[in-house]
């Protein structure tokens, strides 16, 4: 039986795939983050994907799915405008001897973005946030990435989170 999963969802999940190819663009092709959102928004980039066949082992094209506009907007820009305290915080969070300069671009347009929305993004439960990420990452890496990348947000959400329920329960005792 397959899972079902909404239209909605669905355009969130491309939201961040593209908001990650997004932030990639802007931040290591240096183009401007307007030109860059701009480029997505009317189709120029990001449209279509490449993917492992099993059956035949070799790479085919397919068209993303369609991305919910404002949030993938949202996204880029929140992630722009905070990058550096996105990064300083990343690096507070990496192990000893690792910095956030020294992982791979990919790697750090995506934890740019989880970073981003796991602060920003209340509304949505942090085990699904966690997942689309880890999910993101399997599908740029195949190695280490993705368990590191699963370590690190539950890292950070925990401590987020942790925080926004005491900040929580303090008002309410008030």
């Amino acid at each position: 039986m397959a899972k079902f999963v909404s239209e909605k969802i669905r355009m969130k999940t491309a939201s961040r795939l593209a908001a990650v190819q997004a932030t990639y663009m802007s931040a290591y092709n240096q183009t401007p983050v307007d030109e860059v959102i701009l480029e997505f928004l009317n189709g120029e980039v990001g449209r279509v994907l490449i993917a492992d066949n099993p059956a035949t082992g070799n790479e085919e094209f397919y068209e993303a799915e369609p991305i919910d506009k404002p949030y993938f907007e949202k996204l880029v820009r929140g992630v722009h405008t905070y990058k550096e305290q996105l990064e300083k915080s990343l690096n507070s969070f990496l192990n000893s001897g690792w910095s956030f300069e020294r992982l791979d671009n990919t790697l750090q347009a995506l934890l740019l973005c989880a970073v981003y929305e796991i602060t920003n993004t209340l509304d949505v439960d942090v085990k699904v946030l966690i997942q689309e990420y880890v999910d993101l990452a399997y599908a740029f890496f195949s190695k280490n990435e993705p368990k590191m990348v699963n370590a690190l947000l539950d890292q950070i959400a925990k401590e987020v989170r942790i925080g926004e329920k005491i900040n929580h329960d303090q008002n309410e005792n008030i």
